[in-house]
């Protein structure tokens, strides 16, 4: 469960005590249990587990047209690994150094079952941040909150300096939660998990879309719990 660095800024830290009525009464069900336990599959009936990232096509944004790449080695190693090499993105995703570093990870999801797809973020014709769009219900993350089924989580970073604080990271975060609800109908809650000390991060969530719903301890970090719904999509 790596963190997200959406950096845009400083903003307010999300209270601890919301009363959140999705953080009480955890349970899982008993096809997440034998998950856990076993590593067996619950792939969709297409045998997508993510309903084919790379199918979802482009979304409009004020800054440009934006869409999901999913990431293949042999071409995007030496751009990520740079990334991950900013000390602003490795203070949170703990990547930092050689290529083996970077590849280890993005290897591990695309050599899975594909609950996580590794995606490059690409504006107007440039990769310039990186996603990781998986699903929460099926990640050891869901031993952690009330999960729902096919729950869609999201993980992110800006690869430049210069596309973080202004606002950028909001702006990517809603139209991606937006590609997910549009192209996953089974999907009624995107979900992401940022450090709790992230707080440009936590704000970028908010400001697109997201509410705050709980602080919960992860083995790696405190995390503050951020849900997109479908239902108030077009409210928030």
């Amino acid at each position: 469960m790596p963190p997200t660095d959406a950096s845009t800024g400083t903003g307010p830290r999300p209270p601890s005590d919301t009363g959140a009525e999705d953080t009480l009464d955890l349970h899982l069900s008993d096809e997440l249990i034998a998950l856990f336990s076993t590593g067996v599959s619950t792939a969709t009936s297409d045998g997508d587990l993510l309903d084919a990232v790379a199918s979802w096509g482009t979304a409009t944004t004020p800054v440009g047209l934006f869409r999901l790449v999913p990431v293949r080695i042999e071409r995007d190693l030496e751009l990520v690994t740079r990334w991950m090499n900013d000390p602003a993105v490795a203070a949170f995703w703990e990547l930092a150094g050689p290529e083996t570093v970077t590849a280890d990870h993005i290897r591990a999801q695309l050599d899975g079952d594909g609950r996580s797809v590794p995606c490059l973020g690409v504006l107007d014709s440039t990769p310039m941040s990186y996603f990781e769009i998986y699903r929460a219900d099926l990640d050891p993350l869901a031993r952690h909150y009330p999960a729902r089924p096919h729950d869609t989580g999201i993980h992110l970073l800006l690869g430049s300096i210069a596309d973080r604080g202004r606002g950028l990271g909001s702006t990517l975060l809603r139209a991606v939660a937006d590609l997910v609800l549009d192209h996953r109908p089974r999907c009624a809650r995107v979900i992401a998990e940022p450090d709790m000390r992230n707080t440009p991060s936590v704000s970028a969530f908010l400001s697109a879309g997201f509410r705050f719903s709980a602080e919960v301890d992860l083995p790696d970090k405190r995390a503050a719990l951020m849900v997109r719904d479908r239902v108030l999509r077009h409210v928030l």
